[in-house]
């Protein structure tokens, strides 16, 4: 579902909405009947995907089967310090699994020393491997903002663009900050929109925020807060009618 060419609350609808979200489950103590409740809220909501931990891939590609619901995971995640060629394996196995989007955690140490032909490698590698596998793959890199410069994130924005992955992506949300709307501007402006697309993630809890993020460039959105988010929208528009 495409969004609207001018974004706002009266253009957007719940279904619009719900198929920006990534529903995450990846809270470290997570069960697997929350994940599996979490898979169920997302094909009540008929959210983009659910992005859950790689050891849960399995059972949300088990119970979303079906559903018009993706599957998506984390490599890397949350630090990124991986090898790449581990993080290739992560990404295979998790695509054998069921899963057809991978959130992978760009090597940030590598990017903050200067080591742009390590980074670009390792994305490289992944997103080349895991297109072999599966064609249409969905790959995301996850740059941390947080803890990155401006130059920092241009830079990382071309090395993802350069190595043919299809998203750059804020934040894992586990670390010192999440989302802004300057970042996603940045992000926006320092990639080809007909190629690379931009994912906010990170303290998104509001339909309020949501939105404003979609406006700063953003096309997909990380949020647990899901039906808060969708209930809310859904109320605000009844409202209105």
């Amino acid at each position: 579902m495409s969004l609207p060419a001018e974004i706002s609350f009266e253009t957007l609808t719940p279904e619009i909405v719900a198929k920006t979200i990534d529903h995450a489950l990846l809270r470290p103590d997570m069960t697997i009947d929350e994940v599996v409740a979490g898979c169920k809220l997302c094909a009540e909501y008929q959210t983009a995907s659910v992005c859950v931990k790689p050891c849960d891939v399995k059972i949300a590609a088990e119970t979303l089967k079906g559903t018009g619901v993706d599957v998506g995971t984390v490599i890397g995640f949350p630090h990124g310090n991986s090898p790449a060629n581990v993080k290739v394996f992560e990404a295979l196995q998790a695509l054998e699994d069921g899963a057809v989007e991978l959130d992978m955690v760009l090597n940030i140490g590598h990017l903050k020393s200067g080591r742009l032909d390590k980074v670009l490698g390792e994305i490289s590698q992944l997103t080349s491997a895991a297109k072999a596998k599966l064609p249409t793959c969905c790959v995301k890199v996850i740059f941390e903002c947080s803890l990155l410069t401006d130059d920092e994130k241009i830079a990382a924005c071309k090395l993802v663009e350069e190595a043919g992955a299809d998203y750059v992506k804020t934040s894992t949300g586990f670390s010192t900050g999440g989302a802004t709307v300057a970042d996603l501007k940045l992000m926006r402006a320092n990639t080809n929109p007909s190629t690379v697309h931009v994912k906010a993630s990170g303290g998104i809890r509001t339909l309020d925020y949501l939105i404003e993020c979609l406006q700063a460039g953003a096309d997909r959105i990380g949020a647990s807060a899901t039906a808060a988010i969708i209930d809310d929208m859904r109320a605000r528009k009844a409202a209105c009618s």
